[in-house]
């Protein structure tokens, strides 16, 4: 009979042979609801359900649904039968729990280059909201001199505490507009949470950085420093200091000008002088912004966040 140490150990094989940057050990919770199942050829397949509550004042709820259920797959090497069989199993499982409720899903994270789960996801009702994005250390491309769409004097430093509001507008205007396209929300304190998120940022060692033009704040990025160790559910990279992206806002008005380019060499060049082995960040592929800016960056994504809402959606 196979053990569910034996689907890890398979399923990490094929991870590393998949991708070279997916980290080379499988996450899975310890406090978690099992599910076991067989795919239609008979091959063992199964997973772990975490279930969580965000409520108001929660700072994971701009981010978040208020009822969030976490499939962790382990499938071997069945990618595409076995997460086909494990997600029939988790519709069947959610049919016996309470309704959650209209602001509630149900999430799978899973390698972006694996194409055979993929197919089964998208058979399920998932749709792909979210991407961990990884960029390998490297300086930033020299600027192009000859940036027309530039006018006045843009200049990238550092930001501190006398910052906060800047930084706090920028920042909402950016949970607002991702709201339109991913899994953001904006919930009625999210001035407050930003604010207090921030204020602990800038009094950090964090590298917060702003862009302004003749003195007036156009756009900022709110970084900061991650050492993996294992995987965790939060940070599924390989071992080493990453530099972490956390949030970048441009003003409507400075899009498309250059000034998040500008900004983002600051802080990559950044990254590798503190000697990061690469940098991360999340970002909606449903958004024409981000979607766009940050392959231009350097970034492709390793980890695919799939979802379904509401909960009660999964096929």
């Amino acid at each position: 009979m196979t053990t569910a140490q034996e689907l890890i150990q398979a399923q990490s094989a094929r991870f590393t042979a998949l991708d070279p940057l997916l980290p080379g050990d499988i996450y899975a919770p310890s406090e978690s609801e099992p599910l076991a199942t067989r795919t239609a050829e008979g091959a063992p397949a199964a997973g772990l359900v975490v279930h969580e509550s965000n409520p108001q004042g929660s700072p994971r709820g701009l981010w978040q649904a208020d009822e969030a259920f976490e499939l962790f797959p382990l499938l071997g090497d069945n990618p595409r039968t076995g997460m086909d069989a494990v997600l029939g199993t988790w519709r069947r499982w959610m049919d016996e729990q309470p309704d959650p409720g209209a602001n509630s899903t149900c999430m799978v994270v899973w390698p972006s280059r694996d194409v055979q789960a993929t197919r089964a996801l998208l058979d399920h009702g998932f749709v792909p909201l979210s991407v961990l994005a990884v960029r390998p250390s490297a300086p930033a491309p020299e600027e192009p001199s000859d940036n027309t769409k530039l006018s006045g004097t843009v200049k990238v430093r550092r930001a501190g505490p006398a910052d906060l509001d800047a930084v706090v507008e920028l920042t909402l205007a950016e949970l607002e507009y991702a709201a339109l396209v991913g899994t953001a929300t904006y919930r009625p304190d999210a001035a407050q949470l930003k604010r207090t998120a921030a204020g602990v940022r800038l009094n950090s060692s964090d590298p917060v950085w702003l862009a302004e033009q003749d003195g007036t704040p156009v756009a900022v990025a709110e970084c900061g420093w991650i050492d993996t160790g294992k995987p965790s559910r939060a940070y599924r990279l390989r071992t080493g200091t990453w530099g972490y992206v956390n949030c970048v806002s441009v003003h409507e008005q400075w899009r498309g000008t250059g000034v998040g380019r500008q900004l983002m060499a600051t802080a990559h060049n950044e990254f590798v002088r503190a000697g990061a082995v690469g940098s991360f960040l999340y970002y909606n592929p449903p958004n024409p912004l981000s979607s766009v800016f940050w392959p231009r960056q350097g970034y492709r994504p390793l980890w695919t966040m799939w979802e379904v809402r509401p909960a009660t959606a999964l096929r």
